[in-house]
């Protein structure tokens, strides 16, 4: 359907966060709305039973997705890699941290994350995504193979990014990675 809509307004697109992560096998709870990512401002809305939310992005053509069958055709889906950036990117859209750090470690788990992907992709997006992300999968998950991921998110800034972005900046700071710990982050898997 989100094909069909995308074609009829003129839209670039891709569905993406928790439900480009649900459609990978990855949510650990079903999304409340359907996510997507679209070229050019769209208020939310609902078709049939479906309530959809529209988040404008500017790099939609740079974003690697696979296309996923759906009743209606097919639908342009972010890659396991780009699902987990944009999460570590846009915290708030994944229902704050926990599910965040929950969600990107089922996508490891199931699609087995490439590392070498991850850093590409990484180098496009804010120091502090790239920072959650790698203490999620290092330190969370206890994934190794993160040393690439690790550089590049001490190249950032010297500031400590935040674990969560809508916290105080207060709590120690795992110099591994760069990142303050401003709160407990409960995984639930």
């Amino acid at each position: 359907m989100i094909d069909l809509v995308a074609t009829h307004l003129s839209l670039d697109y891709y569905v993406g966060w928790l439900s480009a992560a649900q459609l990978h096998g990855a949510a650990h709870q079903a999304p409340q709305t359907f996510q997507v990512a679209v070229s050019r401002q769209l208020r939310d809305r609902g078709i049939g039973r479906t309530a959809f939310q529209f988040r404008l992005r500017s790099d939609i053509p740079k974003v690697p997705v696979v296309h996923h069958p759906t009743r209606a055709g097919q639908a342009r889906v972010s890659t396991p890699e780009s699902t987990a950036v944009d999460i570590a990117t846009d915290v708030t859209l994944s229902g704050g941290i926990d599910n965040a750090a929950t969600v990107i470690l089922e996508l490891d788990e199931v699609c087995d994350l490439d590392r070498f992907e991850l850093v590409r992709l990484a180098a496009t997006v804010p120091a502090a995504a790239v920072r959650r992300m790698g203490f999620t999968l290092d330190r969370l998950g206890g994934r190794g193979g993160m040393d690439d991921l690790r550089a590049l998110a001490l190249a950032g800034p010297p500031t400590p990014a935040r674990l969560d972005p809508s916290a105080a900046a207060t709590g120690p700071v795992d110099p591994r990675w760069m990142v303050r710990l401003n709160r407990e982050v409960e995984v639930d898997w």
